[in-house]
């Protein structure tokens, strides 16, 4: 059968269909002009709000222009699927201040290998049909606006945290895309501005990186600092972080409308027992071949051991006060990179000052139990 002689819109009511199958929660399909996001894209390069992202400049309007990046492109096919995984603990985690938090999407399987492998077997089951197709599946692996595509092909809206929302889904979920080189009919864009208002995420980030409404610094995001980051991260945001190891979610917690986060049917993307509820001393006797077991399969791996003890040192600098977490600081200076160097010493700073104040506090309590004892006791 020859591409010219397919029923298009049968084949995409198909597309949506076999995407369910594979696992996408929802799946939409765009045409390939993203023309209006160009200016501002441009604004946020120009401000150098990519930080050390050299690509994202390298790349410049490609990414808004899809069949620069795939010659023949005539459409896009946007999918989401859930990631929140069962029993997220988010507030406990962030307020015991001994324990890692990590990045709700980064405590299971790394999801763009196996995103990637069900875009290609989606693309697979639409040649069955359209035997000359071309196609091209990715998942934050080039150069796409994927969230301005997602908006286009009705799959939510850009909130002002610059993630896409959906009002039945929350942000909960991971995105991908299949380019193809086949007219598909196209789904409505999304047109719903659900923020209204609220600039919850805008108030509540903890390092003030949501600049304005739907503009992200990456050079103050804990995500970028934590994950992106190749160097020291700048002592101005050490104490902001807090026990954040590897990503934030505030901004996606402030959000009202993640009251709807959909729970991920995806048991890949559950919580492995190694990474869940650890307190970031266990994190931090990890050497390099325990990292990189415990962290086989998962997105955590990339940042490499380095990036992993430096994130702990600031962890345990933020910490309370604790006399084992100074003796692992000590411990761990003399063989570490100068990197990690940098932060230990920052941290040993941190907890020192706690001590301090500690003994202080602890001086305090005593001279007032004797004030109030009697004179033989």
């Amino acid at each position: 059968m020859s591409n010219q002689h397919i029923d298009y819109q049968k084949l995409a009511t198909d597309i949506k269909q076999w995407g369910k199958e594979l696992g996408f929660a929802q799946v939409g399909i765009t045409d390939i002009d993203l023309s209006k996001h160009e200016a501002q894209l441009q604004r946020w390069l120009d401000h150098g709000y990519h930080g050390d992202m050299e690509y994202m400049a390298t790349h410049g309007m490609k990414r808004a222009r899809p069949a620069e990046l795939v010659p023949g492109t005539q459409r896009v096919i946007s999918v989401k699927m859930n990631y929140l995984p069962p029993d997220a603990s988010f507030a406990k985690n962030l307020k015991q201040t001994k324990k890692a938090y990590i990045s709700r999407y980064a405590l299971g399987r790394d999801y763009h290998k196996l995103m990637r492998n069900r875009l290609k077997k989606l693309g697979q089951k639409i040649a069955q049909l359209a035997p000359q197709l071309g196609f091209r599946p990715f998942v934050d692996s080039a150069p796409v606006l994927e969230r301005q595509l997602a908006e286009k092909a009705g799959l939510g809206w850009q909130g002002k945290h610059s993630l896409l929302i959906n009002k039945e889904a929350g942000s909960w979920f991971f995105l991908g895309e299949l380019f193809v080189d086949i007219p598909l009919p196209i789904d409505p864009e999304n047109n719903f501005e659900g923020c209204g208002k609220c600039v919850a995420c805008i108030t509540l980030c903890p390092t003030g990186a949501i600049v304005e409404p739907y503009v992200v610094d990456a050079r103050k995001c804990i995500s970028y600092l934590t994950i992106e980051l190749q160097g020291a991260i700048p002592e101005q945001y050490r104490s902001l972080i807090g026990n954040r190891i590897y990503g934030c979610d505030d901004c996606q917690l402030a959000c009202p409308w993640n009251r709807y986060g959909k729970i991920t049917d995806e048991h890949d993307f559950h919580p492995r027992t190694q990474l869940k509820n650890k307190d970031l001393l266990d994190l931090f006797a990890w050497d390099e071949n325990t990292f990189l077991h415990n962290t086989e399969g998962s997105p955590i791996r990339r940042i490499g051991h380095q990036r992993w003890q430096r994130n702990l040192a600031i962890g345990l600098g933020n910490a309370e006060f604790d006399t084992a977490i100074i003796t692992a600081l000590e411990d761990a200076y003399s063989s570490a990179s100068a990197l990690v160097k940098e932060h230990i010493q920052w941290a040993l700073e941190q907890q020192r000052r706690k001590q301090v104040t500690t003994l202080r506090k602890t001086a305090r309590l005593i001279r007032i139990v004797e004030k109030g004892l009697p004179r033989d006791a």
